[in-house]
């Protein structure tokens, strides 16, 4: 299988999965016109598991080194397994959470809110689990994209006084679902072996924790999302009948934004064997920026606000700076 071997390939690797982590959510923006969010999420699911199997089955299978995805999927033990699923069914009601709050309040109000409180408890809980890197700059990191979060509310706070119009339920959904967000990843890297080149009985691979991750994804969605569907946060009930009408630009773009999502996850894992899972963690959760990006630049959720600017510059720059002592934390 494929392995990372230093820690600059291993950064550059984050570096995507933080790309892809913060800008899946513009399929959902681009589907949400014509597609309800919860028909959207189903074939959101399909993309990361169909990205889950393509990775296995190429770069987890090729190569000398480690165990090839199909020998390590026959010796893993069923805990590990179940660490692995269950992460994914944390993440998918997480997922589901920030999402839906995408949905309501915006991309650069639901990622720094939901996504920035999943990198701080994240990054604590994985570094207490697994301590590497240097602490002191990775949780002055930390401590900056705290503020950051703190400051992106208060644009958002004038923003929204300035509509009349303030969708407290889309705030609550993002502080829920950043909460658990901070739990998944955990699971997950407690059923991977600690040593990729020599990976212990029992563990898993990064290719096939993907997989199982990604089944717990699949497995609990159907529950999930059935509820959700017959008693949305927002709006009437949908069903499945409106999901099969659904044209083949909609299900693509589900698909495609899974399949982005993945790739993300992938590579997390993949460079955490070098980069060490707090660091690969809290790389990946800089998505934050890349999504408060995407809202403000693109999708312009801020035009109009007044006196909002000033506190997003500082916002972007304090992401920036907690960022990048998160990756002299790794290499110190």
């Amino acid at each position: 299988m494929y392995i990372v071997e230093n820690y600059t390939l291993a950064v550059v690797l984050t570096f995507v999965t933080m790309l892809c982590w913060g800008s899946w959510a513009n399929t959902q923006k681009l589907a949400e016109k014509s597609w309800r969010f919860e028909l959207f999420y189903w074939d959101y699911v399909i993309g990361i598991v169909l990205m889950s199997l393509l990775f296995a089955f190429t770069l987890g299978s090729f190569g000398d080194q480690g165990r090839n995805f199909l020998t390590d999927l026959k010796q893993a033990d069923s805990s590990n397994i179940q660490k692995a699923m269950l992460g994914g069914v944390i993440f998918n009601a997480a997922n589901i959470l920030v999402a839906a709050a995408i949905a309501i309040a915006g991309m650069s109000v639901a990622f720094p809110v939901g996504i920035g409180i999943a990198l701080v408890l994240g990054v604590i809980i994985n570094y207490i689990a697994t301590p590497q890197g240097n602490a002191i700059w990775l949780f002055a990191g930390v401590g900056l994209v705290t503020v950051a979060i703190v400051i992106d509310a208060l644009a958002y706070r004038k923003k929204a006084s300035q509509a009349m119009k303030v969708p407290t339920k889309g705030i609550v959904l993002s502080l829920v679902g950043g909460v658990m967000m901070a739990l998944f990843y955990r699971f997950v890297a407690s059923s991977m072996a600690t040593d990729f080149v020599h990976p212990e009985a029992g563990f898993l691979t990064p290719y096939t924790a993907t997989i199982f991750f990604s089944l717990g994804i699949l497995l609990s969605n159907l529950l999930f999302n059935t509820i959700l569907m017959k008693k949305p946060f927002e709006g009437t009930p949908v069903s499945y009948g409106q999901y099969f009408k659904g044209g083949l630009k909609e299900h693509l773009t589900g698909i495609l934004g899974g399949m982005i999502w993945c790739i993300g996850m992938s590579l997390s894992i993949i460079a955490a064997g070098k980069a060490g899972f707090p660091i690969s963690y809290g790389l990946g959760q800089g998505a934050t920026l890349v999504a408060a990006l995407w809202g403000v630049f693109i999708w312009k959720e801020f035009k109009g606000s007044k006196g909002t600017s000033g506190l997003l510059t500082a916002m972007f720059l304090l992401f920036i700076f907690g960022i990048s002592l998160i990756i002299y934390a790794g290499s110190h």
